[in-house]
């Protein structure tokens, strides 16, 4: 029995949900992430982004309802599941502890939607669902 997240790139990860209409992408990051940074867009594939912090904004703390707040969606226990955060780590940790609550098909998105830092210390321009072209709108 694997007790690790499957991990997917981003490319990787938009194309594991246009051929499996039940997986589902949930962004763990804050909510000044996803306005202020922008958030992947799935109305292409016909689908919402689920979006549930790892962490609350703004100490950074454990969202101790995150998997109460996964649950909450009504997910099959064996449904995909697509983690993506910044980078990847977050995401990592949230997939780890929704496949401890149960949920067998947790997948990490490990590049994330910024990717990784370049040589600047800058995100974007390393990996990531923006750098790779993917959709992804801005509130």
């Amino acid at each position: 029995m694997n007790h690790e997240p499957d991990r997917l790139s981003s490319a990787e990860a938009w194309h594991f949900l246009a051929a499996n209409p039940s997986a589902q992408l949930v962004d763990v990051r804050s909510a000044p992430e996803w306005s202020f940074v922008g958030q992947p867009d799935l109305a292409a594939l016909g689908r919402q982004l689920v979006r549930i912090s790892w962490q609350t904004y703004p100490g950074m703390k454990p969202n101790s309802d995150f998997v109460a707040e996964l649950r909450a969606q009504g997910f099959a226990p064996d449904q995909p599941l697509l983690f993506i955060c910044r980078s990847g780590a977050r995401s990592l940790n949230a997939a780890r502890a929704a496949m401890a609550e149960g949920f067998a098909r947790c997948i990490n998105v490990t590049d994330g939607f910024e990717g990784d830092k370049d040589a600047n210390r800058q995100r974007g321009k390393l990996g990531g669902w923006r750098h790779a072209g993917l959709p992804w709108i801005q509130d």
